[in-house]
């Protein structure tokens, strides 16, 4: 091989060696913390970048992007005495790749110890039932700490969830026995609503029933009222308009009489002062009628005897009557007939009303 040859093949390989040495290529998202001579020097942001070989290197290579880191399960006491396991997750971003790198010496396990802390004493000061209802509380004490405290790393915090909270199992089977009878009380309460409910409306429907049949019952009442008032004022009209006679009303008045004890709801009735004025008119009518027959009697005796008496002065055998004789039997019989008739419809009209009156009196008992 030519002696120049080997010189010049060496001196490439040093260019080449140089050359790479030099030139840093930093991807997106990414930060490259340089030192020199073992001092931090600077940082390599994305792109092509240039250093001194020998003298410049590459101490930590950081991914500046929001990572989430969760933690295990960490056993925390609340204020009740009771050892829960809480999960956290973590939303963090490198905003400082110097201090992260030389600030502290591992921040995921500095960040995962802060978080155990700032927890147990957040939930030492709440109760179970506190922690279970309060996450969001919770959270936003642990990324005031945490944000507080990662700052001077270069760290950010962004989020903080607590994924889980696991009380122990005896907690859990009181629980479950709390939330079934807290339930199978709501539903005990809906059940007696409904009930309630239902009566309420059974009783307005009952209510609306009995008021409407009592109007219904009034505006019949009402209606036969006035039918008959109508009808009695027809009556009253019709018996002014024909000039009825006393006696016929007095009649009718007795006839009635009777009728008044023929109800079976009647326990007792009441006669009216007004039946003996009745039963006078009644009387004095059919006594009129008798007086009025035995005047007939007399008058037709009278003409009889005059004619007879006419008959002698004249001189013509007319035959006499007799007191015996057929034609004067037959006008008393008239007369004392008709006497009869009065006086045996007066006893019976007087003879209806004294039994209906027994037979109303001893109910009224």
């Amino acid at each position: 091989m030519d002696p120049v040859v080997i010189p010049i093949l060496v001196a490439a390989l040093v260019v080449v060696f140089l050359v790479a040495a030099t030139v840093r290529i930093v991807p997106q998202a990414r930060r490259y913390n340089i030192e020199r001579f073992g001092r931090y020097r600077r940082t390599l942001q994305p792109g092509l970048n240039f250093v001194l070989p020998v003298a410049d290197r590459v101490n930590t290579k950081l991914d500046v992007r929001e990572q989430v880191y969760s933690s295990d399960p960490k056993p925390v006491i609340t204020e009740d005495n009771l050892v829960v396991n809480i999960d956290t997750v973590l939303y963090y971003q490198i905003t400082d790749p110097r201090a992260a790198a030389y600030e502290v010496a591992d921040y995921l396990q500095a960040i995962d110890q802060l978080t155990v802390t700032t927890l147990r004493n957040v939930i030492g000061s709440m109760d179970l039932e506190a922690t279970l209802t309060s996450r969001e509380e919770i959270n936003a004490r642990l990324r005031a700490v945490l944000d507080d405290a990662t700052g001077k790393w270069g760290i950010r915090v962004n989020r903080v969830e607590i994924k889980a909270i696991d009380p122990p199992n005896t907690i859990k089977e009181a629980m479950e026995k709390q939330m079934r009878a807290e339930r199978d009380k709501r539903a005990a309460i809906l059940h007696a609503e409904g009930e309630r409910q239902a009566k309420i409306l059974t009783a307005e429907g009952t209510k609306q029933k009995d008021i409407l049949e009592a109007q219904g019952t009034q505006q019949a009442m009402i209606l036969r009222a006035d039918g008959e008032s109508k009808a009695v004022e027809l009556v009253f009209q019709a018996v002014h308009r024909n000039n009825a006679d006393a006696k016929v009303l007095a009649y009718k008045y007795l006839e009635t009489l009777p009728h008044l004890a023929q109800s079976d709801n009647n326990t007792f009735w009441v006669i009216p002062g007004e039946l003996t004025e009745a039963i006078r008119t009644v009387t004095t009518a059919f006594g009129d009628q008798s007086a009025g027959a035995g005047l007939s009697a007399s008058a037709e005796r009278e003409d009889a005897t005059a004619d007879v008496a006419d008959s002698d002065k004249d001189g013509v055998g007319a035959p006499e009557i007799e007191p015996n004789s057929t034609l004067a039997l037959d006008a008393v019989a008239a007369a004392d007939e008709a006497a009869k008739q009065a006086a045996a419809a007066v006893s019976d009209a007087k003879a209806e009303a004294e039994a209906a009156g027994e037979t109303r009196l001893p109910g009224r008992r």
